[in-house]
């Protein structure tokens, strides 16, 4: 294993449809931004058993430092690396 690889872990949470699962991801992912290995605007939902499809929660726009914007994607305002409460 070279120090170079990166590992993703998949916690699997079921929500009743894409907009009850857009909020938890959003909220697991405020909930969770103080750990530093967390990747908040990486966060992504899909149908239960299929990866490929995979939907983003936040807007996939770089910011400078190599943050993401922590907006939904398609958002009108100007981007932020802060999460809204």
């Amino acid at each position: 294993m070279s120090g170079a690889e990166r590992f993703v872990v998949h916690l699997t949470v079921v929500a009743a449809d894409l907009a009850a699962a857009h909020v938890l991801a959003r909220a697991l992912a405020r909930s969770l931004g103080f750990l530093p290995q967390l990747r908040v605007g990486e966060t992504t939902v899909s149908v239960a058993g299929d990866l490929t499809g995979q939907r983003p929660v936040f807007c996939d726009r770089r910011l400078p430092h190599q943050r993401r914007c922590l907006l939904r994607p398609g958002h009108a305002e100007g981007c932020t690396h802060n999460l809204r409460r």
